[in-house]
């Protein structure tokens, strides 16, 4: 079975993310483009791979993975020697594990629901993020110390939280761009080769 990942992708989408995760473990991978314009991840074929109709998506020797955190995690993981996360019975791993979750349970809900102006809801203890003000206060103590969430070393879960963070910053959530802390730690993360590859990729359109 070929180690070749196929790779589901539409730069206008949180595939982004995958894409620059993979540029980052150097493995050999194919990009499939779907044109969200054409419907096309909503074709029966894509829908057999992703029956949700989302991006992104990778299968690698016959198996699916979806979800940007689980597609990082579980290429961090299947390529450990691009050192993307800590091993198995490290005490670290805790703390890897511990921001890649938030990021997806709690920094990008908190987001969106600010984004869209959804109503805020009356008691904390109602959503697992409890409030969007505590999302960033904590993500403002974590990268205080820096430069990344795991100190000295950069992690898929910087990965995950910091493009977050940056296409929060660019289209003008509240309490990130103009703090220093965001600033600094966005600046970092997208200075990386594999960012800067993935980015230039998507915006020639070579793949």
């Amino acid at each position: 079975m070929s180690d070749e990942i196929v790779f589901y992708h539409n730069p206008r989408s949180r595939a982004q993310m995958a894409h620059w995760m993979l540029e980052e473990v150097g493995a050999p991978y194919k990009t499939v483009l779907l044109d969200f314009e054409k419907g096309e991840h909503k074709t029966p074929q894509f829908l057999a791979v992703n029956p949700m109709g989302k991006l992104p998506a990778i299968v690698h020797r016959g198996v699916v993975v979806t979800e940007t955190a689980a597609i990082i995690a579980y290429l961090a993981d299947a390529f450990p020697e691009a050192g993307l996360a800590p091993p198995p019975g490290d005490p670290s791993r805790g703390a890897y594990y511990r921001w890649l979750f938030f990021g997806a349970g709690c920094f990008e809900p908190a987001l969106l629901d600010r984004m869209l102006g959804r109503p805020d809801v009356e008691s904390k203890m109602a959503v697992g993020y409890g409030s969007y003000e505590d999302v960033i206060a904590a993500l403002k103590t974590a990268l205080a110390k820096g430069p990344y969430l795991l100190g000295d070393k950069f992690t898929a879960a910087d990965l995950y939280v910091g493009s977050e963070i940056h296409w929060a910053m660019t289209f003008g959530a509240s309490g990130l761009k103009g703090e220093p802390v965001f600033d600094d730690y966005v600046a970092r993360i997208i200075d990386r080769p594999a960012a800067k590859r993935a980015g230039e990729q998507d915006a020639n359109g070579q793949y």
